[in-house]
């Protein structure tokens, strides 16, 4: 391949849009490439880690580059030839990229590597011990696309994922990994992971043996957001329908009356404790009148003892979540106890001693500016923190 005399002054002379169109072009040769992988401008310098026909030695060089897109750049066309890259690649230039890949892939910025994943998640002949390099990969949009998709983790990797997590997120990727079989969905239930197993419920090709659904219909009471999992899931035996009836908060009471796979009675008996709790209402209406005043009073006291009682968690605990400071994390745990999202604003600034521009205030109607996912999120936060 030879180079035109115009595109070698146009490399040489010509603005950055010049030698960038020329970087990109595919009749350039590697000789022009290498040439320009040494030009000070980052943009030239990503469209030749793009080229296919920038030489493996020139590629290294670029691994090292001081900007971080040429290497995220470079990551993905060199990852998308991993099957050929293994450790036992017969040719110095497969050699030469196999070396380049192993740099990338222990590169400190995150998109470089979370290139590599994207490139590499759904393939069938990577080199198994890079698969296994980004599943343990303590940034997640690293490892999840890799956990979740990847065809080369086997039941004994995903269990040790499950045992060692390298952070907590690690064993959410691996409950949402689709068709995930028994064995390691009662490894999931088996840790003490509530977002976790919150995930898993939430994943409708996982299997769950109908014990360990019972198991966790019976861990449910405290844990919103398996109960919401629950409520959805499809295919929900009986059994574990009639126990979760019995715990389920007022909200997902619709939704679970309205399923159609109950058993005989038990919708019934849901719409009689809907038409209950429409009842109530007028009373917890008076009791969160109660509450507002013990806010404008600055009452802090009475504030704690009620907002432990009705989250189901120690005054230390709530002692615990205040000293955070967030109110997200307070949000959480107002919504939690059942309380109003006006009622929480008020909360967070005297329990809180939060300023204006910290607290999570309602909507102009009145409801939760954050969503249900981020409160119950924020709510499960909390069961890390002393009790």
């Amino acid at each position: 391949m030879t180079d035109s005399p115009e595109d070698i002054h146009a490399a040489r002379h010509g603005d950055t849009a010049a030698r960038t169109a020329i970087a990109r072009a595919p009749h350039a040769s590697p000789e022009l490439l290498t040439f320009l992988a040494a030009d000070p401008a980052a943009q030239v310098r990503q469209a030749v880690a793009a080229h296919a026909a920038t030489p493996p030695a020139v590629a290294r060089l670029l691994a090292a580059d001081a900007d971080a897109e040429v290497r995220r750049v470079l990551a993905g066309r060199i990852a998308a030839l991993a099957p050929e890259l293994d450790s036992k690649a017969r040719s110095r230039m497969a050699r030469i990229s196999a070396g380049t890949l192993a740099m990338l892939v222990e590169d400190t910025a995150v998109e470089v590597r979370a290139a590599i994943a994207d490139a590499v998640r759904n393939m069938p002949d990577a080199p198994r011990e890079l698969i296994l390099r980004l599943a343990r990969d303590t940034a997640m949009p690293v490892a999840e696309p890799v956990i979740r998709l990847s065809p080369l983790l086997t039941e004994a990797d995903l269990l040790a994922l499950i045992a060692a997590p390298p952070v907590p997120a690690t064993r959410r990727a691996v409950a949402r990994r689709p068709a995930l079989n028994e064995t390691v969905s009662d490894a999931i239930a088996q840790t003490a992971d509530t977002p976790a197993v919150a995930a898993l419920l939430a994943n409708p090709s996982a299997a769950i043996r109908e014990a360990t659904l019972d198991r966790l219909v019976a861990g449910a009471g405290s844990r919103p957001s398996w109960q919401a999992a629950l409520v959805w899931r499809a295919q929900l035996p009986a059994q574990a329908a009639r126990a979760l009836g019995e715990i389920v908060t007022d909200h997902l009471l619709g939704a679970l009356a309205a399923r159609t796979d109950l058993p005989e009675g038990l919708a019934a008996m849901l719409r009689s404790r809907i038409t209950a709790s429409l009842a109530s209402e007028d009373g917890a209406q008076d009791a969160e009148a109660e509450l507002f005043a013990a806010a404008q009073a600055g009452d802090r006291e009475l504030l704690l003892n009620r907002l432990a009682e009705a989250a189901g968690v120690s005054q230390a605990r709530v002692e615990a979540a205040l000293a955070l400071r967030s109110g997200r994390a307070i949000a959480g745990l107002c919504h939690s106890a059942g309380w109003s999202a006006p009622l929480a604003a008020e909360v967070q600034g005297v329990l809180g001693g939060l300023g204006p521009a910290e607290v999570v205030f309602p909507t102009a109607e009145g409801r939760w500016a954050l969503g249900e996912a981020e409160l119950q999120w924020q709510a499960e936060l909390l069961e890390g923190l002393p009790a």
